[in-house]
């Protein structure tokens, strides 16, 4: 049995028109499973080919609710391409964003409903990431986590210190991003992230025992409100949401 890292969701005010934005913005593809639920893939990808990652976009009643500590950082690979993938994102209806970075090498933008994300400047790391380089969770202890999530999908942590840890949680597919997590300070957060990750089990078949399983690590069970649903909702050990996915 195995989990891994299948995608990220955005909780979203009108997911057709973010998912038009993130699709030309990735160049992926864009399908939809049900009215208010957009998908996004990969070009030559089809869910759930175990060597893709993907979008889910769903909109919700009450976006302005939801406050996720989960971003993502989209991968360059020369200054060149950092400047025209910046100009590209505007375009499109991204804007700065200012969450105290500072003076950094990379741009912090905001999607058109003001979700936070991160153009990286290239970085050797992100070579075989595909467009999003990292999917990156701000935390209290980054140790702490990277050693849940290393053992949730299976992962060695990488370059772990108190402020910062890396997973591959996709080794051995060669593509996907990094999992990442940041120390932050506490407190209640000033900008939006609307987007938690999502678990596929492989075989599919295996999510209770693999629920079963995240549950023994410190993972503890979740509701945001979801109902009667094929998956499962849980929380890590900082309280970040995350779900289980299974047939359906």
């Amino acid at each position: 049995m195995a989990l891994r890292l299948v995608q990220v969701n955005f909780k979203a005010r009108d997911d057709a028109a973010l998912g038009r934005f993130w699709a030309e913005a990735l160049g992926w593809g864009v399908s939809s499973e049900a009215p208010g639920v957009t998908n996004l893939e990969p070009e030559g990808v089809a869910w759930p080919d175990p060597t893709g990652f993907y979008i889910d976009l769903v909109t919700v009643p009450d976006p302005e609710t939801v406050r996720y500590r989960v971003h993502i950082d989209l991968a360059t690979t020369s200054a060149a391409h950092h400047a025209e993938l910046v100009a590209h994102l505007k375009d499109l209806g991204a804007t700065p964003a200012d969450v105290g970075q500072g003076e950094v090498p990379w741009t912090v933008l905001a999607d058109p409903e003001g979700n936070v994300f991160c153009v990286l400047e290239p970085r050797e790391l992100y070579r075989d990431t595909g467009p999003i380089a990292a999917v990156v969770v701000d935390c209290a202890d980054p140790r702490a986590l990277a050693r849940f999530w290393g053992a949730a999908v299976d992962s060695v942590p990488q370059e772990v210190t108190d402020d910062h840890a890396r997973l591959r949680p996709t080794e051995g597919t060669g593509t996907g991003p990094y999992l990442e997590f940041l120390r932050t300070p506490p407190g209640p957060r000033t900008w939006w992230n609307r987007i938690h990750i999502d678990l596929l089990p492989d075989p599919v078949d295996t999510k209770d025992a693999e629920v079963t399983r995240l549950r023994t690590l410190g993972a503890t069970s979740a509701d945001v409100g979801q109902g009667e649903v094929p998956w499962t909702v849980l929380a890590d050990p900082e309280g970040n949401e995350f779900c289980v996915l299974g047939k359906g």
